[in-house]
């Protein structure tokens, strides 16, 4: 399944009142795995952002003078997320401001080439989910980074890609994936881990350290009537086969 892992920063709260997108982070997730494809574009609004606004994610007008208008980048935006499956936190927002683009687009244009969204992507909410999860608690990002064990230290303003990078591991934590591995620098790791920028550590642990559980002599006798019971029935039983070949290597050694 192909999922994409969406945020996005506005001038302001409402799309009714002439609010405009000025950036856009998202992030490939296929079968719950980072694909290391992203997509990421600021955005000129043709109007000014409210200091509000700047003051939750620092985009300053300034900044955003000479970035392209949205028309120039919707064809690359939609083709990254179409036909997939869209995960967003507190999804009307986001959904509303890219399907008011896309209706700026259709005046513009004449015709109905993009959206809206919902006709064209599944559209999983995580807000939602958490407050499924988690009814009567906070369930902003921050929250469910600190009640996911996610850190998420780097994040001192929003940004699109960042905070979709952030939801991403919530949400694979909140659905019970895993979200990261680690890597010491003197293992390798398979090709796909480092493509999607994952890894794995590996555990060492004292000689002696693991506990190992002999059977008692009812179990053993459990064990060995159900042998018999498989012998009876099938006609031969793989674990004789297994124990004649422990036999044989125990016979060989010096």
């Amino acid at each position: 399944m192909r999922q994409i892992v969406l945020d996005t920063e506005t001038t302001g709260i409402d799309p009714r009142e002439g609010h405009r997108l000025i950036e856009i982070g998202a992030l490939e997730l296929v079968n719950r795995r980072f694909t290391g494809r992203t997509y990421h574009q600021y955005i000129n609004p043709e109007r000014e952002v409210e200091a509000e606004a700047i003051g939750v994610h620092g985009i300053t007008n300034e900044f955003l003078e000479d970035k392209p208008v949205f028309s120039a980048v919707a064809d690359e935006f939609w083709e990254f997320v179409r036909g997939a499956e869209l995960v967003i936190h507190n999804a009307a927002f986001d959904v509303g401001f890219i399907d008011h683009e896309f209706n700026l687009l259709l005046a513009a244009r004449g015709e109905p080439r993009l959206g809206p969204v919902a006709e064209h992507c599944r559209i999983l909410d995580t807000l939602r989910l958490a407050r499924e999860r988690h009814p009567g608690q906070r369930n902003n990002l921050d929250a469910l980074c600190k009640r996911y064990e996610i850190d998420n230290g780097h994040r001192v303003l929003h940004g699109a890609l960042l905070d979709a990078e952030i939801l991403a591991e919530v949400y694979l934590a909140m659905t019970g994936g895993q979200t990261a591995l680690s890597l010491d620098a003197e293992e390798s790791s398979s090709s796909d881990a480092m493509a999607s920028g994952l890894s794995i550590r590996r555990l060492s642990l004292p000689s002696g350290s693991l506990r190992v559980v002999q059977p008692n002599a009812e179990e053993l006798a459990a064990h060995g009537a159900k042998l018999e019971q498989i012998r009876q029935t099938a006609g031969n039983c793989h674990w004789d086969e297994l124990l004649g070949q422990t036999h044989e290597a125990s016979d060989a050694a010096p």
